[in-house]
């Protein structure tokens, strides 16, 4: 009989360290810790002296930190050792990153690893991406340009596709138990997120929420679209974003046969969202969004970057630089923000935009 033929090896997941002076890097160790079977599924990019230094916080033998080589990740993963933690050596720094601070070398780093990330799952390397926290002080302090994980793999996935960033539209969608939320605006400053409420950027972000859900295979999803003043402006007595902005925006989504409604009392459409009425919510700024999904408990809480041409999550917090190092920081938002990678890659997530 014919030899049979070797068994396909999956590409993994890759998980960044985030920023070295903060939680990421003992909240990656505690996941693998916690669920060591996603050991085999997993490749964390870091600094690898900064990996070993939280394994110990984390009661993890930095023995089994097993380097590996850039090169075939997927086969060098099937090839480890069992409990091995494959570690792509990324973002390497010269001294140890002073735990709890900002600084320009943790920037420098996080932003290097975020890099290969995108670059190895947009290549074929890996099959999604999940960011630890990262410090947006310490970014800026690096010189990087781009204020977060968002707007930083929006600029490389454009440049990997030959395109222009405004080109490549992506939003934020935060997810808890039973609630997901897509903003209109993200890190712009209350006013300007007002001024970012025009027919076009509200019909776009439906747009880019309903291909999404179809990517994942939920070919019409229920998104409810929330309005921006108290009541959704009380037929126009307390604004009229909703009669000239909203409202027109979901009628073109709806002429599209995405199957939009509102705008809706946004105190009111996250609970009803909630209960089951709608698949996901449309809102209007960062904090109507947030707020909402942080209250049921940031435990559970994910971060999902939608328009981009690969997977990538995150876990709903900052950097904590309060709890870094004490080995107290909880991996639970981590663990769920891989969890919903992998369930997006196991339903085969097309990443045709």
């Amino acid at each position: 009989m014919p030899p049979a033929p070797p068994e396909q090896v999956q590409p993994p997941l890759i998980v960044t360290m985030g920023d070295p002076a903060g939680i990421g890097p003992e909240i990656v160790l505690q996941a693998l810790q916690r669920r060591p079977e996603l050991r085999k599924r997993l490749v964390v990019v870091g600094d690898l002296a900064t990996l070993r230094r939280a394994a110990g916080w984390v009661g993890l033998d930095p023995a089994f930190l097993s380097p590996i080589a850039e090169g075939s990740l997927a086969q060098a993963l099937a090839n480890a050792l069992p409990l091995a933690v494959a570690v792509v050596p990324c973002g390497n720094m010269p001294t140890p990153a002073p735990m709890g601070q900002v600084s320009a070398l943790s920037g420098q780093a996080a932003a290097e690893c975020i890099a290969w990330g995108a670059h190895a799952v947009l290549s074929g390397q890996a099959a999604a991406l999940v960011t630890a926290p990262i410090h947006k002080e310490s970014l800026a302090a690096a010189g990087v340009s781009h204020p977060g994980h968002t707007e930083m793999l929006q600029a490389l996935a454009a440049e990997f596709q030959g395109l222009r960033v405004a080109d490549l539209p992506v939003r934020m969608m935060l997810s808890a138990p039973g609630l997901n939320t897509v903003l209109v605006s993200i890190h712009v400053a209350l006013r300007d997120a007002i001024e970012a409420v025009t027919i076009e950027r509200v019909l776009d972000t439906i747009r880019i929420t309903a291909r999404h859900f179809e990517r994942c295979g939920l070919l019409q999803a229920r998104i409810a679209v929330a309005g921006l003043n108290p009541h959704a402006g009380e037929g126009g007595l307390f604004g009229r974003e909703e009669i000239e902005t909203i409202a027109p925006a979901v009628a073109l989504a709806r002429s599209e046969g995405i199957e939009a409604s509102g705008p809706h009392a946004p105190d009111t459409v996250f609970m009803r969202a909630r209960q089951g009425a709608f698949d996901v919510v449309v809102a209007m700024y960062h904090d109507q969004g947030l707020i909402p999904v942080k209250l049921l408990g940031l435990e559970h809480g994910v971060n999902t970057t939608l328009g981009l041409p690969l997977v990538r999550t995150s876990p709903d917090h900052g950097t904590a630089f309060d709890l870094a190092g004490t080995g107290r920081a909880s991996e639970a938002s981590l663990l769920a923000a891989i969890d919903a990678a992998m369930q997006m890659v196991d339903r085969k997530f097309s990443p045709k935009p």
